[in-house]
């Protein structure tokens, strides 16, 4: 290999090639892939920031959800008892509304059916007298 004049200016270009191309192409590459992977690893971190952000948030929903679902149940419990002892208080005042008018109607029916008796004995008799005078020809007394 023969050393002459012609490797200088070759290096010298290369060189200048490779500072001009270090200036306009590999700092705006390295500049532009830095700033994508910053940004990258921004978005990363707040996709793991919102991601545990939702979960805390779905916890605290279903916490209060259970909390609700346990409030509701004392309630519904509550309620039936109140409803089932008001239903027991409706049934004993409606038998006992039942019981009176059945006594009322067994009175009523007992007086009816005395002055029912009264009346049939009082006919029956005058029925007896009509017939033993027809039967006699004469006055019957009793």
């Amino acid at each position: 290999m023969d050393l002459d004049g012609t490797l200088f200016i070759q290096l010298g270009l290369f060189f200048l090639l490779m500072v001009v191309l270090r200036q306009f192409l590999w700092r705006p590459y390295l500049k532009v892939r830095g700033e994508r992977v910053s940004r990258v690893e921004g978005y990363k971190e707040e996709a793991a920031r919102l991601e545990a952000e939702a979960a805390k948030r779905l916890a605290e929903a279903e916490a209060a959800l259970a909390e609700a679902r346990r409030v509701g149940a004392g309630v519904r419990a509550e309620a039936r008892a109140v409803a089932q002892t008001r239903e027991q208080e409706v049934m004993a005042a409606a038998n006992a509304a039942a019981q009176k008018a059945l006594a009322d109607a067994r009175v009523r029916v007992e007086a009816s059916l005395q002055a029912e008796r009264a009346k049939l004995q009082q006919t029956a008799a005058d029925v007896g007298r009509q017939a033993a005078r027809k039967i006699l020809g004469r006055e019957v007394q009793a």
